[in-house]
């Protein structure tokens, strides 16, 4: 035992030499996020193929009148009907997959894991595609008194249990394998991608170009009404992510030191599994597959702020949601009329990214 204590003073110690000294940076980074955030909506508001300029967007916020409004009554159909939903839903998809995979990071206790690598997004995938294809026949009777929730709440069961499947996996006796975990996300995802594409195989047309648009990623569907459908779940998850911080923090001692600290590790475990789920579920259903987010932001904010998941979390929540407007602002306006998927942009970029951990981390990843 006192030896145990031992490990676990000694492991505090390096935890608050990683992080301790790093607080007001932190806090500074909390200050800039948010003033970039600010700064984010108004740009995914004016960039685009109209005349709108940054300064006529905030002209008409300051303004509030239709007359000699810096802005057409053209732009502000554009700018407030079809921009602001996606730029809200940018936002808030953002955020959840990003704390998403800053909260798996902190479970798993190693920077590789992700929704969208470790099948958790393939699962929620086959949630969503299954209320798509089989909503309106076979599941009508379950489906039908759900309305607009029936998507995020299949999207969130189909996350779910595969989360829960790839804990039991990958840990075992309090330790996860990191190899167990990518082999295990990787078979979980393919098993799901191969239900998914039997459903694909057997949708319509109409549904088949939905589908496949959406698989690759995209907020172009965005409306009030998915919005409306997805925010309380998401917002949930999101909420619920600050009170992980504490346990998360003590959970990177290890189990059983989390334990001699207070912490009920198993609660811990089945909350923070939830809320990703739940925040992957939601994003997926009406986002469709946009990966690398979960790993790119968390692993650039723990390099410049540190590992304290006090700091980490609100980070990546910021920055998350910073991100994924200016992505989706780069996919409409790059092959212009045209849009392209903004799954490609984030797999574009952190395809590469993940590379780069893998050899980062070759010496100690026990592949």
């Amino acid at each position: 035992m006192a030896h145990s204590d031992a490990e676990m003073l000694s492991g505090l110690e390096r935890i608050s030499a990683l992080s301790g000294d790093r607080s007001a940076r932190a806090r500074l980074a909390i200050a800039l996020l948010s003033l970039g955030l600010v700064a984010t909506v108004v740009f995914g508001l004016a960039w685009g193929a109209s005349d709108a300029s940054v300064f006529d967007v905030v002209g008409d916020w300051l303004t509030r009148s239709d007359d000699g409004s810096a802005l057409s009554a053209r732009d502000r159909i554009i700018v407030y009907d079809i921009r602001l939903p996606r730029v809200v839903l940018g936002v808030m998809i953002g955020a959840a997959l990003a704390v998403s995979g800053a909260v798996m990071q902190g479970l798993f206790r190693n920077p590789l894991a992700d929704p969208g690598i470790v099948g958790v997004s393939q699962g929620a995938g086959l949630g969503a595609v299954t209320v798509i294809v089989l909503g309106g026949t076979s599941l009508t009777a379950i489906v039908g008194p759900l309305g607009i929730y029936a998507l995020p709440l299949a999207a969130f069961g189909g996350g779910l249990v595969s989360t829960l499947v790839l804990y039991r996996i990958a840990t075992r006796r309090g330790q996860t394998s990191i190899a167990t975990m990518l082999l295990a996300g990787i078979a979980l995802g393919a098993m799901a991608s191969a239900f998914t594409g039997m459903l694909i195989f057997a949708a319509d047309d109409r549904q088949l170009r939905d589908l496949t648009f959406w698989s690759m990623g995209s907020l172009a569907g965005a409306t009030w009404t998915k919005i409306l459908a997805v925010a309380p779940i998401i917002l949930a998850a999101l909420a619920t992510a600050p009170f992980l911080a504490r346990g998360l923090n003590a959970l990177a001692l290890g189990e059983a030191a989390a334990g001699h600290l207070g912490i009920s590790v198993q609660r811990l475990k089945y909350v923070a599994i939830v809320a990703v789920a739940a925040a992957t579920g939601a994003s997926v259903a009406v986002s469709g597959g946009i990966g690398f987010v979960g790993i790119v932001v968390p692993h650039l904010l723990r390099l410049s702020i540190g590992p304290d998941n006090r700091y980490l979390l609100p980070c990546s929540a910021l920055l998350g949601a910073c991100l994924l407007p200016l992505a989706d602002a780069v996919s409409r306006t790059v092959v212009a009329p045209a849009e392209l998927p903004i799954g490609i942009i984030t797999a574009a970029v952190g395809g590469p990214f993940f590379l780069w951990i893998l050899l980062r981390k070759r010496g100690i990843l026990d592949l």
